[in-house]
């Protein structure tokens, strides 16, 4: 099916937009959310003027941080008044089962991500995101979110220990220089570094005994290349993967209707 389609993300640190033309990721870009009300609208506009060129163009928004959120729809309200906003879950269900806690919360973009990870593999897998936080979730082989785990992420962790001890000093995160640190900045890159991929790695063979086989593992969000780039564990790395699930869910609906 020919979706046409603006696809945007709206997380703790950056917003992503997605335009989706007959179906396919046709450009992807983020915009840091210090800096939304400065480069927002030259992001969004030239994307909003070539969907709305197309048949049935569509506008659909996913959000885990509400504030930022309604300065985004206010200024695709401004923008772009003759599409409507949908939002996943709110007009549009996202297309995966779920196996959670009756009173459980689970941010749109885990389930957008399982959902997009299923959608292609149609097989059991974990989806891990480094972002502002880090979560390792698992989704069975019928296409079941399971939840999983959620950490601090590497930048916050590395503020942690700045914020909280008197000596330890800001450090940005990148990748450390070898597996012994050296010196006091080296040695908090390498810890957060290894520490995460180490906990990933624990919690990808804790699931796989209770799948009882061992799922394939994607990788998404800001600091997955850095943190996974050649680590055997992870599969595939997909940067839009949040993005791919809102098209996902766009299509599932369409096609409900269609059919």
């Amino acid at each position: 099916m020919a979706i046409n389609l603006l696809a945007l993300s709206v997380g703790n640190t950056r917003t992503k937009v997605g335009l989706f033309l007959a179906g396919k990721l046709a450009s992807s870009q983020a915009v840091l959310n210090d800096n939304l009300d400065g480069e927002f609208a030259g992001t969004v506009e030239p994307l909003l003027s070539q969907v709305k060129d197309t048949e049935s163009p569509g506008l659909i928004l996913a959000s885990v941080n509400n504030p930022v959120a309604q300065r985004v729809i206010a200024a695709l309200a401004k923008l772009a008044p003759e599409l409507k906003i949908c939002r996943p879950e709110d007009d549009l269900p996202i297309p995966i089962g779920r196996q959670l806690d009756r009173e459980a919360l689970v941010g749109e973009d885990r389930l957008l991500n399982a959902a997009a990870a299923y959608d292609v593999l149609k097989q059991a897998c974990i989806v891990v995101d480094a972002g502002t936080a880090l979560t390792v979730d698992f989704i069975d082989g019928a296409g079941t979110f399971h939840g999983g785990a959620i950490a601090p992420g590497a930048q916050m962790m590395l503020d942690a220990l700045h914020a909280h001890t008197a000596q330890l000093p800001q450090v940005t995160l990148a990748r450390p220089e070898e597996p012994i640190g050296h010196n006091t900045t080296q040695a908090m890159l390498t810890a957060v570094f290894h520490g995460l991929r180490g906990m990933v790695r624990e919690l990808t063979e804790q699931y796989a005994e209770v799948a009882g086989s061992y799922p394939l593992v994607v990788a998404t969000g800001g600091n997955a290349e850095l943190l996974f780039k050649d680590y055997e564990l992870i599969d595939r790395i997909v940067p839009d993967l949040t993005l791919l699930g809102l098209a996902a869910t766009w299509r599932s609906v369409a096609e409900e209707q269609e059919g």
